[in-house]
């Protein structure tokens, strides 16, 4: 079983972004940094939303610095980097409940 649940608030604005080809369907992706604890250290974890109706909802009322709870399924992503490999942690999100939030041109909580 694979399954994660993230509390942390966003790093950046989310993106809509929608795909190509007959059927194109919206998603929206967003980083999330959780802290560990005391020293001020963080994991950021990349974000991203498939469920069309949620992931519109992420891009009209999410914004940097809101707080998020994100359930899904974890993916570890290696990619070639300026020096050499590097890795990234994915959430393909099934859940994002909204923990503070608003329109976007408000004040962020």
């Amino acid at each position: 079983m694979n399954k994660i649940f993230i509390i942390g608030n966003l790093t950046r604005d989310p993106e809509l972004r929608t795909t190509a080809g007959d059927n194109p369907q919206s998603y929206c992706r967003f980083t999330v940094a959780v802290s560990r604890g005391k020293d001020n250290e963080a994991d950021f974890f990349n974000v991203t939303v498939w469920n069309t109706r949620q992931a519109e909802a992420c891009a009209q009322y999410l914004a940097k610095g809101r707080k998020v709870a994100v359930t899904g399924s974890l993916r570890l992503r290696k990619y070639e980097g300026s020096n050499g490999d590097s890795y990234s942690l994915d959430v393909n999100a099934e859940e994002v409940e909204f923990i503070s939030y608003g329109k976007k041109e408000d004040d962020r909580s």
